[in-house]
């Protein structure tokens, strides 16, 4: 049953704008019952105000047109981004089911703007009035935003071409949902369960005790007798799972890698994502061939910073043979290490590279874990780098609840102390989560709104044993300081239209503000400050430091190779013509190796950082064809390094100050896409970006 505006519950609390700071969803009035009305209801009312548009006698102005089109659907806008925020990262059956239901009518109701030629005539007289118009930037940066994605969406198909448009949109939207779906669980099937707690040795007492807790809370059994459940060994999207680098055992190394190559490749039925994955493939080649390009990664590519196709291809062949090259010497390396007569195996390499590095730079992870306890890698690492660089302030709200048990809400403050939006951190993995970590919004920010942001920041750590701490790893406090990175593009936002604020950017930029902000981890002021121990408070020791920060260049031939391996393996799939997509499942596996073979990438000992099957940032959508920004974005952010530590720099603190901030802010992270991102990055360089820092960066200059 569909709903109106008129019929929806009035009692329904997403009716009409939360009432909490910020407008804050209110968790504890919400149930997911609410959702499928107030979804409906708002596709209807936003239905109403496009028809009230399309329909107006008077001239097509900015205030008629633009602004009423950003000001539409605010019912479904409150809905559907609560929607979303649940489906990622609470799932469930019943969300699952919702999202199943749901998506056609969204998508459906998507291509009733974009393929709506009334809307698109009067933005279309607004652009062919020019001139005359006298708009300010950013009106004419909307403007020329929404005449492009009129265009790219079909909106100048024949008839007929746009009943067959909408077909392939909505089986494509029904397709990527299952796909999502089946990934995470596929994640829980993948799950390693370990009965024996001698085949564990190499893991602390505090890992151990979080992996017996992930079997007893998903009800395993099956461990000594008259004991526990055992222990648990939940795998993360990635293929390379954390714990590989420390379990002794060479057996169950090999079947945790086993278990997560293996990811929907068929072994179980009900998480296969191969059959799904191809037709995804097949209908996105279809729709682009539709719309007038020659593939999906040709209609994706010239809505980015790079433009085309060839110049994608060309970057990633520029870094995969020197890639290549490192790796093989790093595995002589580590082939050195292993037991005469012994060959090294893709399970064996996070183990010894682990030994390396303890040998080579004395440092070992597990000794460093106890240093890393989230709570200060938070408030005394990420936030007060903020607050040297921004004058950002956080204070945690308790009494503001998230959508889940131990999600967490700060108020983020200016210098001055006005109040600037509200941050939500959600830090811990749980059943019917996807995997990996992200940034979303619950509430973009916009100046013709009225709109303060609120954002997301969701990563998938192991939850550790009620009252004890959770301790990180060192590429775990990577994470938090990435993806807080995103949170400030969305904080800091300063934008009139929300469709173009905050990290509304082009997919292959939007990773560069975060990527910029991992710089800080290893800042001495900053590392000195949350690296301390979670018992004694006893600082990480300075040598201790100085060898991570030394290490920390070691292994980039395996780390570039597996990206751009799952990057390549993204782009072969949406370089095909619709008849080139295989129709057998089975063939997946062979196209893949293909792929890797030809950029010189088919190394047995590295395998790709995501394989098709699991790939869910291309085929569950978001990043399709789109995988290579980060290495496209890490130029930016590689450039970027140099200049705070050297334009940027005062009294040698690295850029770690508040001029070099506030000039990154205004310049690049409050603008969103307010004008061409990289005249934002031009004028803060004051140049076109460079490669030679990236290249040395990764090792690839050799």
């Amino acid at each position: 049953m569909s709903h109106s505006p008129a019929d929806l519950d009035p009692a329904n609390p997403l009716v009409a704008p939360s009432a909490l700071p910020f407008g804050l969803p209110d968790f504890a009035a919400i149930d997911i019952a609410h959702l499928r009305p107030a979804l409906e209801a708002g596709m209807a009312e936003q239905r109403a105000e496009w028809e009230a548009i399309a329909t107006d006698d008077a001239l097509p102005d900015v205030a008629n047109t633009l602004e009423a089109l950003e000001r539409s659907g605010q019912l479904l806008t409150r809905a559907s981004v609560l929607f979303r925020t649940l489906s990622s990262a609470v799932g469930g059956e019943e969300i699952d089911a919702l999202e199943a239901e749901i998506t056609p009518a969204l998508t459906a109701h998507r291509d009733a703007l974009w393929l709506d030629t009334r809307i698109f005539d009067r933005i279309e007289s607004l652009v062919n009035a020019g001139p005359l118009l006298d708009l300010d930037g950013e009106t004419e940066r909307l403007l020329q935003e929404y005449r492009r994605n009129f265009v790219r969406a079909g909106v100048k198909l024949s008839p007929a071409e746009t009943e067959e448009l909408r077909a392939l949109n909505g089986r494509l939207g029904d397709l990527q949902t299952e796909f999502r779906q089946r990934v995470v669980k596929g994640m829980s099937a993948a799950a390693v369960h370990v009965t024996e707690k001698e085949r564990l040795a190499g893991l602390d007492e505090g890992t151990l005790a979080a992996l017996a807790k992930a079997a007893a809370d998903a009800g395993r059994s099956g461990g000594p007798e008259g004991a526990e459940a055992g222990w648990l060994i939940s795998l993360r999207l990635p293929t390379q799972q954390p714990l590989l680098a420390q379990l002794e055992d060479a057996e169950l190394r090999s079947e945790l890698l086993s278990s997560s190559l293996n990811r929907g490749s068929g072994i179980d039925p009900e998480t296969d994502t191969r059959g799904i994955l191809l037709e995804i493939a097949r209908v996105r080649a279809e729709r682009a061939r539709l719309l007038g390009y020659e593939h999906h990664a040709g209609y994706v590519a010239e809505n980015s910073t790079a433009q085309q196709t060839s110049a994608i291809n060309e970057r990633m062949a520029m870094l995969a043979a020197p890639a290549a090259r490192n790796a093989h010497a790093e595995a002589a390396e580590l082939a050195a290490m292993l037991p005469e007569g012994a060959e090294l195996s893709p399970a064996d390499w996070s183990y010894y590279a682990e030994r390396l590095r303890k040998e080579r730079f004395e440092i070992d992870d597990a000794a460093l874990r106890p240093y890393l306890e989230l709570n200060r890698v938070l408030t005394d690492g990420v936030f007060w780098a903020a607050q040297q660089l921004y004058g950002l302030t956080m204070k945690e709200r308790p009494d503001l609840r998230g959508y889940a048990e131990g999600v967490r809400v700060w108020e983020a403050r200016e210098e001055n102390g006005e109040a600037l939006g509200l941050f939500v951190g959600d830090y811990f993995s749980r059943p019917g989560k996807r995997g990996g970590a992200w940034m979303n919004h619950l509430v973009d920010q916009s100046g013709l709104l009225g709109n303060q942001p609120v954002v997301v920041n969701n990563l998938n750590l192991t939850p550790p044993p009620e009252g004890e701490p959770a301790l990180l790893t060192w590429d775990e406090v990577r994470t938090c300081f990435h993806e807080f990175g995103h949170a400030l593009h969305g904080l800091f936002s300063d934008a009139r239209y929300p469709t173009l604020s905050g990290t509304s950017v082009p997919r292959d930029f939007v990773e560069y503000p975060s990527q910029v902000n991992e710089m800080w981890m290893e800042n001495p002021a900053v590392v000195g400050r949350f690296a301390r121990h979670h018992s004694t408070g006893e600082p990480l020791p300075e040598e201790l430091l100085r060898q991570v920060i030394e290490a920390a260049g070691y292994g980039e031939g395996f780390a570039t190779c597996e990206y751009l391996g799952a990057a390549i393996i993204d782009q072969a799939w949406h370089q095909l013509a619709p008849e080139d997509v295989p129709s057998d499942p089975e063939e997946v596996t062979s196209f893949e190796l293909a792929a890797l073979a030809r950029a010189g990438l088919d190394l047995d000992l590295v395998p790709p950082r995501y394989r098709s099957t699991y790939l869910n940032h291309s085929f569950g959508g978001g990043y399709d064809a789109g995988y290579y920004s980060y290495i496209w974005s890490e130029v930016l952010d590689a450039d970027t390094v140099g200049w705070f530590t050297t334009e940027g720099q005062i009294a040698g603190d690295g850029g770690l100050n508040r001029m070099a901030g506030q000039r990154f802010r205004e310049l690049l992270l409050s603008r969103g896409n307010t004008q061409d991102p990289l005249a934002s990055f031009r004028e803060l360089r004051g140049r076109e970006p460079d490669t030679e820092p990236l290249l040395v960066r990764r090792g690839l200059t050799g």
